[in-house]
């Protein structure tokens, strides 16, 4: 008898987990690429990784699982986007120089010193044009762009040789960008050398003096530690880069209405945490007043930034609008014309 219940029991744990596994494959799971560490404190795309899972795996009861691969483990930027095209994951949250290899039309974003403010900036992405942008990127890639978060704020210039303050201190300055000929070209238009390197090679790079300097947002400058091989800090605010969310279209189109609506809903959300931590960030003892510590910082004055306007601005404008024809102009148009709206 004590054998027979001792079967029993066995068979009914057996049937459990025979159920339990049933269900985790009936699951369906979003797999989630970004580039930085997860934490919902930690950097706005972390955060933003964080609270999309909670809210897409509780709005689904478990229908829908996020599996989330932080800090570029599935590969470089450029190649996870591929990945995502393919299917092979379902989300990947992306810089627009990765997003430029599938839609170089991104580059209409890198016009110099376009935005006044963070909160222009939010309206635009949020308004009219980053419907006509996430319409037209979900057109001409095959996949669903669901929308854009803060990458960590406006782009400013470090570098390891000298205090940025003029125009004059950027010349012979090897600046690392991203792949976009836009970043490369608004280097060069001021007179530094722009280098291209990948995201995961640039700490080494600039300990090493393959560049002398790069650009990124505060909260980016911190996190990833550049103070240690950066001795100077330019706050310029020259670019405002989003992170682009992407996700496979079959997958996409394989959840029901329902479960669409709720990954929806959990991106433009997760969308709004970035940028409340990315500004959080910024103005913390992880942002600023921290680097004013490790730092020399220097602010350039609204007379000097239109000198950086004028020698970069007319170029990029220039080259966006014969590179990419009527089509890129009709963009380009929109988009300055949404700053415009916006701005008022």
């Amino acid at each position: 008898m004590r054998i027979g219940k001792k079967l029993t029991v066995l068979i009914a744990v057996a049937a459990l987990m025979l159920c339990s596994a049933q269900g985790a494959l009936a699951a369906k799971v979003i797999k989630m690429h970004h580039l930085n560490k997860n934490g919902a404190f930690d950097n706005p795309s972390g955060a933003a990784a964080v609270v999309f899972k909670n809210l897409v795996e509780s709005g689904t009861n478990g229908e829908v699982q996020v599996q989330i691969f932080p800090s570029g483990q599935l590969g470089k930027d450029a190649e996870v986007v591929q990945q995502v095209k393919d299917g092979i994951i379902q989300l990947g949250v992306h810089s627009v120089g990765a997003v430029g290899s599938v839609y170089p039309m991104i580059s209409v974003l890198d016009v110099p010193f376009a935005f006044p403010n963070h909160a222009v900036a939010y309206e635009v992405f949020d308004g009219p044009f980053g419907k006509k942008l996430a319409g037209d990127i979900t057109a001409k890639t095959g996949m669903k762009c669901l929308g854009f978060s803060d990458s960590g704020g406006f782009f400013q210039f470090t570098n390891s040789n000298h205090p940025i303050k003029t125009l004059e201190d950027m010349k012979g300055l090897k600046i690392r960008t991203m792949g976009l000929d836009t970043h490369k070209m608004l280097v060069s238009s001021l007179g530094g050398q722009p280098v291209s390197i990948a995201w995961s090679e640039v700490y080494t790079s600039l300990q090493t003096g393959v560049a002398d300097g790069q650009m990124n947002p505060v909260p980016i400058v911190e996190f990833a530690k550049l103070y240690e091989v950066q001795k100077y800090l330019t706050i310029s605010n020259h670019l405002f880069a989003p992170h682009v969310w992407m996700m496979n279209m079959d997958f996409y189109n394989s959840l029901t209405p329902a479960e669409r609506q709720v990954v929806e809903s959990a991106a433009k959300t997760a969308i709004v945490v970035s940028r409340g931590i990315a500004n959080a960030i910024e103005a913390s003892d992880r942002g600023l007043p921290f680097l004013s510590a490790k730092m020399e910082i220097y602010t350039l004055p609204e007379s000097e930034k239109e000198r950086f306007r004028a020698a970069s601005q007319p170029v990029v404008i220039k080259y966006l609008e014969e590179h990419f024809g009527d089509e890129g102009k009709e963009m380009l148009n929109a988009f300055l014309d949404a700053i415009k709206e916006a701005s008022k």
